[in-house]
């Protein structure tokens, strides 16, 4: 595959991430006190929902913006992968394990069911991990290289 397909593939799967972080933060901060709310029901997050209540937008933003500087959007794939797979856990634990399934996602997504929301996500980590896959690497040994020079 050459440099320039690549870098079309590249950008039209963070450009996808972009729209899904935001446009998932922007719910959530939209309708926080029902997210908070649905958190503190979780059986994973009910000790600490108003932390991770802001947390978890945040970091959606974070990304996006990381997603969009050239210089991390490689760092942002992967941290947008990673995310996706402790999402599609955190379903896949919820709908295994929990007698009680909380409904914090809001927008379009709330009207998904869990088994859906998880279908949903793994598409995204299969998205992430063919960015990271087809990622040029001129661009990754640079990006690399710029890192590590402005670290010293």
């Amino acid at each position: 595959m050459n440099y320039k397909t690549r870098t079309v593939i590249v950008e039209v799967i963070s450009a996808i991430f972009i729209l899904l972080f935001v446009y998932a933060a922007l719910s959530k901060i939209l309708d926080y006190e029902k997210f908070r709310v649905e958190l503190g029901k979780s059986p994973l997050f009910n000790a600490f929902p108003g932390a991770t209540s802001v947390i978890v937008p945040l970091t959606e933003i974070v990304i996006a913006l990381l997603l969009i500087v050239k210089r991390y959007q490689y760092l942002a794939l992967y941290i947008s992968f990673s995310l996706m797979v402790m999402f599609s856990v955190y379903i896949w634990i919820i709908l295994k394990f929990s007698p009680y399934i909380p409904c914090s996602c809001g927008g379009v997504l709330q009207n998904m069911t869990w088994t859906q929301h998880l279908i949903f996500n793994i598409g995204f980590v299969i998205l992430g991990a063919i960015g990271i896959l087809v990622y040029p690497s001129n661009i990754k040994t640079l990006s690399a290289v710029r890192g590590k020079a402005c670290a010293l």
